[in-house]
């Protein structure tokens, strides 16, 4: 029970019901001084040192150790000094060393309040300042400078303040955080640790350059995730600008109101305006439009391009559409009230309104319900096996429907092989970027472009085993950290929590 005290001399164990008090002293011999070092078996007096222990049976364990002041036998040294007991008690101290560890190690995971509040139902009565204190006196590894680091930005508060992390992206261990995520604070930081080789990091421009800056031989290496999320944003782009020839396949109508008609109409605009030599910058103005909606008018070499397909999505209603559909054939002019008490017998469990709202739309007189250009992307960058058949044929039908929808679906299923290093990847990256800019499909242009920009770091990506997803975990584990301090908590003590991690 008492294993963790056995260098002292146990003398008694009072039970007082809440707390056991246990009386020892330390062992006869000689100790050393803390200052000189010598060794010394002199007696001057003694003292009462009591400390806390780890808990027993739920109860608090108090332990008073009758220490020795011993006399310092160097001249010019301290007179007397206390001898303390390596293991069990340390200087100042208020609690055992395994006591200590055990603290540590929840204030590690919990910190103040949450901590404090545990360490109480284990039977260790102490307040979250001083379990904060004990986190800070935690020591944090240094002197390792990695060989491959990975490089990523947090935020301390969204869209005004943020961080950034930086950790070894072989063994995955947090290395340091940075107050901001400027180029001059990570050059600083990488001129002082040399020894970086590779640097992992995402499409950030600003930590390209302060890499470029501070180690011009490192090899950068974007992030492989970032890249596949980018094509999917541009192949959304592309689904969504080919609405009017897959929805044809389907039957779908396009948006036909007072929006389409404002779209239609700012079309024209935008293409009179580049047509007279008026450069984007100066379009935005006259017509009072920011510049990426202009550049999303310019991209568009037909008006029909900016229509989109309704965005519905599956409804409670959706079930029920071939009763509704029947009932619609077998008498047009059934009231709404009626068709909703029969689908209510069937199960449904929705309002009069939504059932309103769902003919109103005309998806009960549909063959389908609509498909949104979102889904039919997310079937375009699906693994293949991962698609049922009926998901299989309806892809093949809408990538059918036009040549550009056809190139989209090769262009994504050449892509998704380089995603897997291999030395053969830089190559047919340069085939796909020139397979890409021989179709028109501007959003996937504007991608390859991007490649272009971060070339080198875009092949090492693609041919090098290095990656920045342990960044990205880190980060994730840092909101659950900051969320747990409820945004109260300052910079070096998140640092500290993220090191420790």
């Amino acid at each position: 029970m008492f294993s963790g005290l056995s260098p002292l001399v146990i003398e008694d164990v009072i039970d007082e019901r809440k707390r056991i008090v246990v009386r020892a002293r330390t062992p006869r011999g000689a100790a050393v001084c803390p200052v000189c070092g010598a060794s010394s078996g002199r007696v001057h007096g003694h003292q009462l040192r009591t400390v806390a222990d780890v808990p027993v049976d739920g109860r608090w364990v108090v332990v008073r150790v009758r220490v020795r002041r011993l006399v310092c036998p160097t001249l010019g040294c301290r007179q007397t000094f206390r001898e303390q007991v390596p293991g069990v008690l340390e200087r100042y101290q208020r609690r055992t060393a395994r006591l200590t560890r055990q603290v540590k190690a929840v204030v590690k995971e919990l910190a103040g309040r949450a901590g404090a509040r545990l360490l109480t139902v284990l039977a260790v009565d102490l307040s979250h300042h001083t379990a904060l204190r004990t986190l800070l006196r935690i020591p944090l590894p240094t002197g390792r400078v990695p060989r491959v680091i990975g490089v990523d930005d947090f935020a301390l508060r969204r869209r005004h303040r943020y961080a950034t992390v930086v950790i070894d992206a072989e063994t995955h261990e947090r290395i340091d955080v940075l107050p901001d995520r400027t180029a001059d604070t990570l050059e600083t930081w990488l001129r002082k640790h040399p020894g970086v080789e590779v640097v992992c990091r995402d499409g950030s421009a600003t930590y390209a350059e302060a890499t470029r800056r501070a180690l011009p031989d490192a090899v950068q290496v974007a992030d492989r995730w970032h890249l596949w999320h980018n094509l999917c944003e541009a192949a959304l782009s592309e689904v969504k600008a080919h609405s009017s020839c897959w929805a044809a396949v389907l039957d779908a109508p396009l948006y036909d109101g007072p929006r389409a008609q404002t779209t239609l109409e700012r079309w024209h605009q935008v293409h009179g305006l580049l047509d007279q030599g008026v450069g984007l910058l100066e379009c935005a103005r006259r017509l009072q439009l920011a510049l990426n909606t202009v550049k999303r008018y310019a991209r568009a070499d037909r008006p029909e391009r900016m229509l989109r397909v309704p965005k519905y999505r599956a409804g409670l209603v959706d079930p029920y559409r071939e009763h509704l559909r029947t009932r619609r054939v077998e008498d047009p002019a059934v009231p709404v009230a009626r068709l909703f008490e029969e689908i209510r017998a069937l199960g449904f469990t929705g309002c009069l309104n939504l059932l309103h709202k769902y003919i109103n739309q005309g998806r009960a007189d549909a063959d389908r319900s609509h498909i949104s250009p979102r889904r039919l992307a997310r079937m375009l960058l699906t693994r293949p096996d991962n698609l049922k058949t009926e998901q299989h044929e309806l892809l093949a039908r809408l990538t059918a429907a036009c040549p550009e929808m056809t190139h989209l679906a090769a262009a994504v299923r050449d892509f998704a092989p380089l995603l897997k290093p291999q030395p053969g990847n830089a190559d047919a990256l340069t085939c796909w970027i020139a397979q890409v800019r021989a179709v028109d499909l501007p959003h996937l242009q504007a991608f390859t472009r991007g490649l272009d920009r971060d070339r080198d770091a875009v092949i090492a990506a693609l041919t090098l085993p290095y990656s920045n997803g342990p960044t990205e975990g880190v980060n994730t584990k840092t909101k659950r950290i900051a969320r747990q301090m409820h945004g109260r908590a300052g910079f070096p003590l998140l640092r500290h929590r993220i090191i420790l991690g």
